[in-house]
């Protein structure tokens, strides 16, 4: 097979519609996986925010820092996902599925100060907003003919780039770099989202080209790590725009 048939080849996979059972399945199960992170990480938000006994556990009532709980559900989250990433391979479906709980679990302790920190009804629509950029961007992503694996590197370069900002903001405390940074970070997950779903849909006819099933373990598990880099995009996009829309308490 020469080059030009082997690129069409290549771009036929992703552009074509994903009509085999095995890649519906696994496109529900990705958006089924991400439904369930969002509801345990919104019950556990609620639950830690409104229960003033859980918050004493994040939040040192005598001195107001944070407690023991508080820097765990900080930082873990982002052990874990590297942990998920880094053992693909080796965790088992069961090990890896209890990892995206607990990490789902330890997200919504963390975003506990979010609803401590902003009222309510911009909350709500923030979330709202997020919930449509984020439905909007996966159904282009879904939909379009254009690659847009190119624009991979580009966005991740863009992520680190958005982490060590983060990182020189939490010195220099600029209110105007953060809100400028909340801007680039809604362009960048919200462009994330469109790439993300493509490329899933890119694994699903892939599986259904090579005979998978979902009973299969290794279907299963990259279900289990689609679901988590679309909760990841959604999540971004939802603080970034509370950053930027949300009323402070």
């Amino acid at each position: 097979m020469d080059n030009n048939n082997q690129n069409w080849s290549q771009q036929s996979v992703f552009v074509e519609d994903i009509t085999g059972k095995v890649a519906k399945k696994f496109f529900a199960n990705v958006f089924l996986w991400m439904f369930v992170a969002l509801s345990i990480s919104s019950f556990a938000a609620y639950y830690m925010s409104s229960t003033p006994e859980m918050m004493t556990y994040l939040i040192n009532q005598e001195t107001g820092k944070m407690g023991m709980l508080g820097w765990v559900a900080m930082l873990a989250p982002l052990g874990l996902v590297m942990l998920m990433s880094a053992g693909l391979n080796r965790l088992s479906y069961a090990a890896l599925l209890g990892v995206f709980i607990l990490y789902s679990v330890l997200t919504g302790v963390s975003l506990s100060f979010i609803l401590l920190a902003y009222t309510s009804g911009s909350v709500l629509s923030c979330f709202i907003g997020a919930a449509g950029i984020f439905g909007i961007m996966a159904v282009m992503g879904y939909t379009t003919n254009v690659d847009l694996s190119k624009f991979g590197p580009i966005l991740m370069i863009g992520v680190v780039g958005l982490v060590i900002a983060s990182v020189v903001n939490m010195f220099i405390q600029s209110e105007n770099f953060s809100l400028f940074m909340a801007f680039i970070g809604i362009a960048i997950f919200t462009a994330l989202t469109a790439y993300d779903v493509q490329k899933l849909k890119r694994i699903g006819a892939g599986l259904e080209e090579s005979g998978a099933t979902m009973q299969d373990a290794d279907t299963k598990k990259l279900a289990i790590m689609g679901a988590l880099s679309l909760y990841l995009d959604f999540l971004n996009i939802f603080i970034y725009l509370l950053r930027i829309f949300g009323d402070r308490r």
